[in-house]
């Protein structure tokens, strides 16, 4: 065992705290940052699934928040990655590549995509709440049936984001004229807070 973390691109090794190391290596020895069995037949993993933890393995960074090992993936490809069925509340996916991937009902609670490439990715009845999209390329991103109570929208490129039918805005910080667009496109009700989405972006009549 080594209290040392490795950073990629040869840079000198960071010394960790050898009690923080020994946790890290248990429990990545046991199971992956995100829920998949690292060893053994007990699970297959889908092609996808295989792609994102190779690519997480490859690129990515793991801290220890409360107890909890939160997956940093800062500048990763993970083009066409399935993460549902995974718990990613607070993973951090800053300016990460995330193209044409699949998030269909996944817990994004706090997480942040900051400056990230999300087109044509599918966030169907995803829980958003407090997500950070700030400068995110939202472009033809499905984000119908989610929740973005109180998410960070600001410079989230958004011309060609069409699929937003009940998704609940509450409390979204975003500029003006997002919001004007949104209203243009905006309709229906989201399904777990109630919401009427045109009422949560205070679309005017």
């Amino acid at each position: 065992l080594t209290n040392a973390l490795i950073p990629p691109g040869g840079q000198k090794p960071v010394q960790l705290n050898r009690g923080i190391a020994k946790k890290i290596v248990e429990f990545c020895a046991t199971v992956s940052i995100f829920g998949c069995l690292t060893s053994g037949p007990a699970l297959a993993l889908s092609k996808a699934e295989q792609l994102g933890a190779a690519k997480i393995e490859g690129g990515g960074a793991s801290t220890l928040q409360s107890g909890r090992v939160i997956a940093i993936t800062r500048g990763v490809n993970l083009d066409n990655t399935d993460w549902r069925g995974k718990d990613l509340k607070g993973v951090a996916f800053q300016q990460s590549v995330l193209r044409g991937c699949n998030f269909a009902g996944v817990n994004l609670f706090s997480a942040s995509f900051f400056d990230a490439d999300l087109s044509g990715s599918d966030f169907t009845n995803a829980k958003m709440q407090q997500v950070n999209l700030e400068m995110a390329d939202l472009s033809n991103v499905d984000l119908s049936g989610a929740d973005l109570t109180q998410a960070y929208m600001a410079g989230a490129v958004i011309k060609d984001l069409k699929k937003i039918e009940n998704t609940d805005w509450s409390d979204v910080d975003m500029r003006k004229d997002q919001r004007t667009y949104l209203c243009s496109i905006a309709a229906g009700t989201n399904p777990k807070t109630g919401t009427d989405t045109r009422e949560s972006l205070m679309c005017p009549d």
